[in-house]
């Protein structure tokens, strides 16, 4: 955990608020990559996971920010009404799962404040030379951040405000393109609409970051799973998570969003099939079974091996 404080507040759009945070004393922050996140302790029982979009070279400050969402959960009003200029803050972190692999070209497309992980990632195409552009997408234009940030690159963005332009174009994504990357981000709807026009890529071609975890359908099964460290086993009925039963049993493991979003309960699978319900893991992860986010995840057959 890391002890920061806020020093400086922005807003960046309509609804969006920018914290900017430095550790005290002028001490260097944790090295991230572009793609990483963290997760701000906000109070006792909420955590929430923002992207990190500032300069990735700057270890003196980190800069997230925050959409309100009215409907949320509360995470986003805590931001925008609570958290003042000096306030401290702990946290968690950073963590990747959506980190940028080098590639010769990128095709970046984000929908609204999935916008933040993409900025660094801009940022980074364009610094090293790379063949890229970006697809984005918001309901109008005065809502969407980092548009000032974006001007300088051209014609290598495209904008798309839902309320003069319509939807995001997709059609780049229709032909296949060797060596390059898609990098997306935003509400479900852009997602599956992402994944259903890039199913002719090669594998490992898309890369994708959720704010929420797919769906479920089905009724969930009892199982049992074995501690590895102690060979203890763990019931784990239907209705409640291996994290639960897990942490019930005694064993407590470190977790954050309790949703399968943020990937702080990843957990080694020594043996079993998980049921993977988490928005995480990439489609190859998945299939090699070896790694689960147990705060979401199952199991397909009755029994599991965890590496705690």
């Amino acid at each position: 955990m890391v002890t920061v404080v806020v020093e400086r507040a922005e807003t960046l759009a309509e609804g969006v608020r920018a914290l900017v945070l430095r550790a005290p004393g002028g001490r260097e922050l944790p090295a991230w990559r572009p793609g990483a996140h963290v997760d701000l302790l906000l109070e006792p029982g909420l955590v929430r996971q923002y992207s990190l979009c500032g300069d990735p070279a700057d270890r003196s400050r980190w800069t997230v920010a925050v959409l309100r969402e009215p409907g949320g959960r509360g995470g986003s009003r805590f931001v925008h009404d609570r958290i003042a200029v000096g306030a401290t803050l702990t946290v968690e972190g950073p963590r990747n799962h959506f980190e940028l692999v080098a590639s010769p070209a990128y095709l970046f497309i984000a929908g609204g404040i999935g916008i933040t992980p993409i900025l660094p990632m801009v940022a980074a195409a364009e610094a090293a030379g790379a063949d890229w552009r970006l697809l984005y997408g918001g309901r109008r234009r005065a809502a969407m951040a980092g548009l000032d940030r974006l001007a300088r690159y051209g014609d290598r963005v495209q904008i798309f405000p839902q309320d003069t332009t319509g939807l995001i174009d997709l059609s780049p994504l229709d032909r296949p393109t060797a060596d390059t990357l898609v990098y997306c981000c935003g509400p479900e709807p852009l997602l599956t609409a992402v994944e259903r026009r890039c199913v002719a890529w090669p594998p490992g071609a898309l890369r994708v970051e959720r704010f929420t975890t797919p769906a479920v359908t089905g009724a969930d099964h009892e199982f049992e799973v074995t501690l590895a460290s102690s060979g203890r086993t763990v019931r784990v009925p239907a209705g409640v998570s291996v994290l639960e039963a897990v942490e019930d049993a005694g064993v407590p493991v470190l977790s954050s969003c309790q949703e399968g979003t943020c990937g702080t309960c990843e957990t080694v699978v020594l043996d079993g099939v998980p049921d993977h319900r988490d928005a995480v893991l990439t489609a190859a992860e998945r299939a090699a079974g070896e790694l689960m986010m147990i705060c979401v995840s199952r199991c397909r057959g009755t029994h599991l091996t965890l590496d705690l």
